[in-house]
């Protein structure tokens, strides 16, 4: 996931008389990396890392088309073969995040004490790859929620182990990846759904949407037991993929990133203690209310296929449609999540991402219009960069020891998932085919966060201003800066 400008080879004149290997080669492993070119050592790190890292946006992928299933199952009768009424479905998609709400602080707490993330993070996805196809057949809530209590190590587990990889100039680039994997996962898995709901009704006795759940199923099964191979673990742990040179400078790097911050593996305090200090840590509570809304705000994306109906299409039909706007939210992500670590700045992109979801909603509740309804949605799908966006800035922000980050994301990410398990009742069906209610509720949600994610800026911001002052007064070099 290295940028091209990343993965250039600098020319001999760029670094004295040392010569760089080809593309992929290894240096020396008993090179010692102060005698050699730091720049051309980082950059065989990253380009080894992002290999290695770009599988975790494949498992993202899977995850989000298991996770979203349900919508496609919907329009070929999973309502009706199962005998749901009234707001059950709405409990069905619910039940899936009150998993989530229970484990992801206490995953993240284990992922701290483990040296095989990548081992760890592997093996939930597999069974809850093996989960989601008993689900599809029994629909039973308590195997929804065991999915969910499954699904929720990934998530934050991911975004910690990036974090105790890259830098903070680096994070938001690579995490951008996973919101595009959500707009990949809305391309290929509509596609993938409106091609098994179209052909295997009936197949070996069983419905196409049973087929749906059956095939992802498996495909998520298969893809966690390679994860065990391809993940990299922590940087405090061997890496047979780097040379020794390479490891100590991947070190080296995350403790110069949380210079002035602690240092970046430290581990003095306990587990208790730092969950303790989320707890009563006020700007724990604020950006993960700003995040549970930001979610919310967004949950037009669990009833994608069901908004692209109210146009008038066949099930196939709607299903093909939904792909457009994922794939060019794909390409907005990248590109404003590569600008938002290049100029340093995270509150201003997060308020351009949720302003094309408010402008969406305005627009799908003034017409019913099938041309301007469709463009309603593209604006809404490039919103989902802002999530990313702001659970990066809530990573570089929480950045001391690295328990003390694992606590945070994974307490932040439980906070903002009472705002997904809400979210599905925002889009009741007796409120359609329009949502013009849902769509207000989401609007006043997308507000909300830009709110408080402006609080949170301004505290920042305040706070690198008495750095400033006391760095001058103290006559001291400049030191850690929060970002903005």
């Amino acid at each position: 996931m290295s940028s091209p400008s990343e993965s250039r080879l600098l020319l001999p004149s760029e670094f004295g008389d040392f010569t760089p290997p080809a593309y992929g080669a290894s240096l020396n492993t008993n090179d010692n990396p102060e005698s050699i070119s730091r720049n051309v050592l980082e950059r065989n790190i990253l380009r080894k890392l992002d290999f290695r890292t770009v599988y975790l946006v494949l498992i993202y992928i899977l995850n989000q088309m298991d996770r979203h299933n349900a919508a496609a199952a919907r329009l070929r009768g999973f309502e009706e073969d199962l005998g749901m009424k009234g707001k059950q479905f709405n409990t069905l998609i619910s039940s899936l995040y009150i998993g989530y709400l229970f484990m992801q602080t206490p995953s993240n707490l284990i992922l701290t004490h483990i040296t095989k993330p990548s081992v760890y993070l592997s093996s939930c996805m597999s069974l809850w790859g093996l989960l989601t196809t008993f689900t599809g057949y029994y629909q039973a809530l308590a195997l929804r929620f065991l999915v969910g209590f499954l699904e929720a190590t990934f998530y934050p587990g991911a975004f910690y182990l990036l974090s105790r990889w890259y830098k903070r100039e680096e994070l938001g680039y690579r995490t951008a990846f996973f919101t595009a994997a959500v707009g990949f996962s809305n391309v290929f898995g509509s596609l993938f759904a409106s091609g098994i709901l179209a052909t295997m009704e009936g197949f070996l006795g069983y419905a196409a949407w049973r087929w749906l759940f059956f095939v992802e199923g498996f495909l998520t099964v298969f893809v966690g037991i390679c994860g065990m191979f391809i993940l990299p673990d922590f940087p405090s742990g061997p890496a047979r993929w780097l040379t020794s040179a390479e490891l100590s400078l991947a070190r080296r790097r995350m403790e110069e990133d949380s210079r002035g911050h602690g240092p970046a593996e430290l581990k003095t305090s306990s587990a208790f203690s730092d969950l303790l200090s989320m707890i009563t840590d006020w700007r724990a509570w604020l950006t993960g209310t700003a995040l549970a809304c930001c979610n919310s705000s967004m949950s037009f994306n669990m009833f994608f296929p069901t908004l692209v109906a109210t146009m008038g299409y066949s099930p196939t039909i709607s299903l093909l449609l939904c792909a457009p706007p994922w794939l060019v939210s794909s390409i907005t992500a990248i590109i404003v999540a590569r600008h938002s670590d290049a100029t340093r700045e995270r509150f201003g992109h997060t308020v351009f991402a949720l302003s094309m979801l408010i402008t969406g909603y305005i627009l799908a509740i003034s017409t019913m219009n099938i041309t301007v309804r469709y463009f309603s949605l593209f604006l809404m799908a490039q919103s989902q960069v802002s999530n990313v966006i702001l659970l990066t800035w809530i990573s570089n922000t929480f950045a001391r020891s690295s328990s003390k980050r694992a606590v945070a994301i994974g307490f932040i990410n439980s906070i903002a998932m009472s705002g997904s398990i809400l979210s599905p009742y925002i889009w009741v069906s007796s409120w359609g085919p329009t949502y013009n209610n849902s769509c207000r509720i989401c609007v006043a949600l997308a507000s909300m966060a830009i709110i408080l994610c402006w609080v949170f800026r301004r505290h920042l911001e305040r706070l690198n201003e008495v750095a400033d002052v006391e760095e001058r007064e103290l006559h001291l070099p400049k030191g850690y800066r929060y970002i903005l």
